[in-house]
């Protein structure tokens, strides 16, 4: 499903963002380069299009979107911080030759992850998000 222009909007205003250019801008490189870009993925993506967006902008502007929860970041196995528009619940395949990240959906490991935390019973921690990184190659095709 395509994200358009009305949905970022909404997504910032739900949020109690300020819509601005820059936002908008980065918001749309992330979900249509759709491969946990990096900050420099991004910038150049966007550059293309409005070569005015300072690079500081666009580092602040990712941390306003972790921060309202409108992307998350994700860290390689190479310790390079990538960015996820898909904010549901869902894990990644990571492979650790090509440094590819691809989205795992999986309610049935979920639910099993969920319940097995339950009855761990951590003391004085409280689960927030479990999130797998499954690290491995992918076939070459």
């Amino acid at each position: 499903m395509e994200t358009t222009t009305e949905d970022i909007r909404n997504k910032l205003t739900g949020k109690a963002l300020k819509v601005t250019p820059q936002r908008m801008a980065i918001l749309e490189a992330i979900y249509q380069l759709k491969n946990h870009p990096t900050a420099e993925n991004i910038i150049e993506y966007i550059k293309k299009v409005h070569p005015n967006i300072a690079t500081g902008t666009v580092y602040k502007v990712l941390g306003v979107l972790v921060d309202n929860h409108l992307i998350k970041k994700v860290k390689t196995e190479k310790d390079i911080m990538r960015y996820d528009g898909v904010i549901e619940n869902h894990h990644h395949l990571y492979c650790i030759e090509s440094d590819v990240i691809k989205d795992y959906v999986d309610t049935e490991l979920d639910e099993l992850l969920q319940d097995y935390f339950e009855k761990k019973n951590l003391p004085n921690f409280k689960i927030e998000d479990i999130v797998l990184q499954i690290k491995g190659t992918f076939e070459k095709m």
